[in-house]
């Protein structure tokens, strides 16, 4: 239901500029720009099922072209992964829940952003992708039919129309550029009207010839005809919370918007306590067992290529592969499911999404069916070539390794967690967006320095690992660089420090906490400056020698408890 209602907020907000965008087909030209626009779009809706589907109809109804819609089919794989990554921030209470559930959520952005590295430059230079689509739409006849049901649709419609309906006419209309629906609600407040049939007199021409006319006829000098005009009546109002509200459309938006996102964080607590408390003891263990058991050898190779099948399946069914990942990631978080396991589930829950566009272009009308086909197999395709890419080698699996860094790096400092959604699925995508308006000599002259240094940076790294004699004695650490260029620790104390100011006085002016203060009279100077750094970050580990604890806040009363230190 908050999934709807999410989608309700982008409609009454971005569809009269949407249509703009769409009109204009030198946006979308650029294949960068497109492809940002089909992550925003995604974010925006948080399901690659609804945005894919979207594209399909915009290609269908002839206001975008195949070879444009590429890119943003692509950007709409990126921007699916956002809804897990929010959902694995709901276990930032427990650090290592918190890591093995970033590190689940993570590696779909990671596989995404690999493949489409690699699979966007070369659909631009050799239109890959769309020619293997075309081919394939080409050796079929294909008939329109009719659109297939949406399971969650079915289940959740009963209720979101009775907090919001849209009046899809006005929707359409603006896309297709009518001018004089601009003004017009979005909200709908007539759910049915009638047919009234009138006949009125026109006054025609002087020389109009009466005896060719069955309803004509001539007063003194005026020659009239008569026709008949049909008029529709509104007879009956919607019935949802916003009729008569009288509010306007972006006010609706925004309250639908703070709303659904209050029930969606709701519901994923619920989720997580839910799961916590129910998979435990030998639960987990059976559960955990028979989900990341592999086949006897040598057989254990297919396990993989069967929970693929299992997360396509489970996608079909649901049509809605935000969903299953997002219920996948507690999974990950509590230690049920392994990353091993949980990164062919989710190529597999990419395979399953392409089958809501698939349907989608389906029910297209019939002059307009091999190109809504066409990008809907583009869809397809890609996500299969990302798999052959990225999976069946293992020395290949580089999704898994940069999941599992950015999980370390999160459970190290929390903080990273927030900070990577904004810049991966923000700031970075509208960035990118504006230069690319630019035009591609801002694009080359900004992009080319910053993918240079990239690569030099990453393969200093490389070497610095494996082979640190290789390189020059200045470049085997980056020590020599000022600490905030090569080390989160002065981003982190400065975190720190803040969340202290804006904490520490309400906390230590409670009457109910008690402040327990470790004795470090007995700890040597080293010990104490390596104390020290574990107050700056608590994720540091504190050597065996140090035998007193953190300062802690304990509770009055629970002091024979086994109570968690705040």
């Amino acid at each position: 239901c908050e999934e709807d209602c999410l989608s309700y907020f982008k409609d009454l907000n971005t569809c009269k500029v949407a249509g703009d965008i769409f009109q204009d087909n030198a946006i979308l030209s650029n294949p960068v720009a497109g492809l940002m626009v089909g992550i925003l779009v995604t974010v925006l809706v948080q399901s690659s099922s609804t945005s894919t589907s979207i594209i399909v109809s915009l290609v269908s109804s002839g206001l975008l072209e195949v070879k444009s819609a590429v890119p943003i089919i692509m950007g709409s794989n990126i921007g699916t992964s956002v809804t897990n990554t929010i959902v694995a921030l709901m276990q930032a209470g427990e650090r290592n829940e918190f890591k093995r559930a970033f590190a689940g959520a993570t590696i779909h952005d990671c596989f995404n952003w690999l493949s489409v590295l690699v699979l966007l430059p070369l659909e631009v230079a050799s239109g890959l992708v769309s020619y293997l689509a075309k081919v394939t739409v080409s050796s079929f006849q294909l008939h329109s039919g009719q659109e297939a049901p949406e399971l969650l649709k079915t289940l959740t419609e009963p209720l979101t129309r009775l907090i919001i309906q849209l009046d899809k006419s006005v929707i359409t209309a603006i896309a297709l550029g009518d001018e004089s629906m601009r003004n017009h609600s979005l909200v709908k407040v007539w759910c049915k009207s009638s047919s009234f049939v009138s006949s009125v007199n026109v006054t025609a021409a002087a020389t109009q010839n009466c005896s060719s006319e069955l309803h004509c006829g001539k007063d003194s000098d005026l020659t009239w005809i008569t026709q008949n005009i049909t008029s529709q009546i509104n007879t009956e109002k919607c019935r949802h919370l916003f009729v008569d509200s009288g509010l306007s459309d972006l006010a609706v938006g925004l309250i639908l918007l703070a709303s659904s996102l209050m029930v969606l964080c709701t519901c994923l607590l619920l989720i997580v306590k839910v799961l916590n408390s129910l998979l435990k003891g030998q639960v987990a263990k059976v559960i955990q067992r028979v989900i990341n058991t592999d086949f006897p050898f040598p057989f254990g190779w297919l396990s993989g290529y069967l929970a693929m099948l299992m997360g396509a399946g489970m996608t079909f069914i649901i049509q809605s592969s935000s969903v299953f990942t997002s219920a996948m990631t507690p999974l990950i978080g509590i230690g049920v499911i392994s990353l091993n396991r949980a990164y062919p589930l989710t190529l597999g829950s990419n395979i399953g999404t392409t089958t809501t566009a698939i349907l989608a272009a389906l029910a297209s009308p019939r002059e307009k069916l091999p190109a809504a086909c066409q990008i809907a197999l583009c869809h397809f395709y890609f996500n299969i070539f990302g798999i052959l890419l990225w999976y069946p080698v293992p020395f290949t699996r580089l999704p898994i390794r940069m999941a599992s860094a950015l999980g370390e790096r999160t459970a190290k400092y929390r903080w990273f967690a927030v900070l990577y959604l904004l810049v991966c699925f923000l700031v970075l995508p509208c960035l990118v967006f504006g230069i690319s308006l630019a035009g591609w000599q801002a694009m080359v002259g900004m992009g080319a320095p910053f993918a240079a240094l990239t690569i030099f940076v990453l393969l200093v790294n490389l070497m610095q690992s494996h082979s640190p004699t290789h390189l020059p004695k200045t470049l085997r650490s980056w020590d020599f660089l000022p600490q905030w260029m090569h080390s989160l620790k002065p981003l982190d104390k400065l975190i720190t420090k803040t969340t202290a100011l804006c904490c520490s006085p309400a906390r230590l002016n409670d009457p109910d906490v008690v402040v327990v203060t470790p004795d470090t009279t007995n700890i040597k100077p080293e010990s104490k400056k390596q104390t020290q750094q574990w107050y700056d970050n608590p994720a540091l580990s504190l050597p065996e020698e140090i035998s007193s604890e953190p300062r802690v806040f304990r509770l009055r009363g629970l002091e024979r408890c086994n109570s968690t230190p705040l």
